[in-house]
Formats: C-alpha cells, sequence, structure tokens
C-alpha cells in the first residue's frame, strides 16, 4: 500500500493548513480524496451571486486536484452540499450540471448532493468533495 501524500491548494490552502491544522488533499497511489472546496477566493471573500459562488467552488475543485496531480477528467465521485435559501435546488442544479458538461464532457461520475442547515463558513451555500482515480 502506498504512503499517504497530503497537499495544500496554493493560496487559502496554505492559510487552512497553519490556521485549521487540515490539508486539502490527499493522494493514496491512484485514489485522490479532497477536502470540501466553497466557492471562496485566496481571501475567503465570497461572490454575490450563487452561480458565481457554484462555479468558483468548481475553480477550486480544480486547483486542489491539480495540487495533488489530478484533473476533473479524473474525477470518478462527487459530493455537493447545498444551502438553500430563497433559490431552489433547480437552480442549483441546473449550475452544477453546466460545470460537471463543461469540465467533464461525456464523463458522468456518481453524485450524491445533499441540503444542509449551515456549512463551515456563515457566506457558503455551496461545498464540493471529489474523489479522483488516476
Amino acid at each position: 500500500m502506498s504512503k499517504p501524500e497530503f497537499f495544500a491548494t496554493p493560496g487559502y490552502g496554505d492559510t487552512q493548513l497553519k490556521n485549521m491544522r487540515y490539508s486539502q488533499a490527499v493522494r493514496i497511489g491512484d485514489r485522490v480524496e479532497i477536502s470540501g472546496q466553497g466557492g471562496w477566493d485566496d481571501e475567503f471573500e465570497f461572490p454575490a451571486s450563487l452561480e458565481d459562488e457554484i462555479v468558483r467552488a468548481f475553480e477550486n475543485v480544480e486547483r486542489t486536484l491539480v495540487a495533488a496531480g489530478s484533473t476533473w477528467a479524473e474525477v470518478v465521485h462527487v459530493n455537493s452540499y447545498h444551502v438553500l435559501g430563497d433559490d431552489s435546488f433547480d437552480e442549483h442544479n441546473r449550475i452544477m450540471v453546466e460545470q460537471f458538461r463543461e469540465r467533464m464532457g461525456e464523463r458522468a461520475p456518481i453524485w450524491t448532493e445533499s441540503g444542509v442547515t449551515a456549512l463551515g463558513h456563515p457566506k457558503m451555500r455551496i461545498e464540493i468533495r471529489v474523489t479522483a482515480v488516476s
């Protein structure tokens, strides 16, 4: 069995490792698991629009995968967590599916989607974690 290798996403991941003592990704052999990624920037600011926040969360997943030597093309499992306000799952799903198509083309990983009352930051409306196999 391969030894685990841990990775911090450059920028916000370095901050989280230092301040909260956790890594953004782990690689064990050909498998990469990432921690949940939100739609923040490197200063933990969030966009006003839901669409921009979800797109940025997908970008942060990509940044984290790249740090661990993987890509969206290798993703086999997605978990997404959604805080619903005045919007609905319909709006969240529309944006999620657009991003799946843009980033993975015809690849269709398994997906578990959950509605939750809160996430790790009070401004978060989306968190995405994935598993990739290279």
